[in-house]
């Protein structure tokens, strides 16, 4: 379209565009047909797609949204020409899929790995900041699984597909608290009891007696104390 073809009061280009009205029931059946074929492959595409996805199941949906979009929209493109590219996509996923399956080193590559983001309740800053990890994310997971005390969590895992896996101990240790600030909710933290005698590093969480808060983190070398809490 020509500059000079552009104008800010033409409300008919603007809101139909150059296509005939005849093409809105064409995009119709369009999107009816890539609906349908989408559904389809989809289904070859097998149930992690509707879970949490990997790499190249993430690449496969957003080259997909790439693909149909013409085929439903644009009255110069051909339905036939989105299905092929679906298809292909649908192959490629496959293959990749079929390779790191029987090759280590190539699902590492695609998949990604599990990293530990806590040991004994400690947070392992550099796993945490290679990660792109914040501190508040991390916490966010922990109360979900009821887990408000880094001293009940045993180990945090980071999972390739992105989701976390906690796994609490038997017995909780005293640790940094997984809480929202006092000024943001001061009742709830009414379920923890503050212990005296130890405090947690405010930056990994490893907690030591409190004789020692003079003393850099041992673990972190952070300087920035708070109440260790069981």
């Amino acid at each position: 379209m020509k500059k000079d073809e552009i104008h800010l009061s033409d409300w008919e280009r603007i809101l139909w565009g150059m296509a005939p009205p005849e093409f809105f029931f064409e995009v119709l059946f369009r999107t009816l047909f890539i609906y349908l074929f989408l559904l389809i492959i989809m289904r070859f595409l097998g149930k992690r797609m509707n879970g949490q996805l990997s790499i190249t199941e993430m690449a496969v949906m957003l080259t997909t949204g790439a693909i149909i979009s013409p085929s439903m929209q644009a009255p110069d493109r051909g339905i036939a020409l989105g299905i092929f590219a679906m298809i292909c996509a649908l192959v490629y996923q496959r293959l990749t899929t079929l390779w790191g399956f029987n090759n280590k080193k190539v699902e590492k590559i695609m998949q990604g790995t599990v990293s530990v983001l806590v040991i004994d309740g400690v947070i392992q800053v550099d796993s945490l900041a290679g990660n792109r990890v914040s501190r508040q994310q991390l916490f966010t997971e922990l109360r979900r699984k009821s887990v408000y005390n880094l001293g009940q969590a045993k180990r945090v895992y980071l999972e390739a597909s992105g989701l976390f896996s906690i796994y609490e101990r038997k017995e909780a240790l005293p640790g940094l608290s997984t809480l929202p600030p006092n000024v943001a909710d001061e009742e709830i933290h009414n379920i923890q009891n503050v212990l005296d005698d130890t405090v947690a590093c405010s930056f990994c969480g490893q907690s030591v007696p409190k004789s020692e808060k003079s003393n850099p983190c041992p673990t972190c070398q952070s300087s920035d104390w708070a109440d260790a809490v069981l």
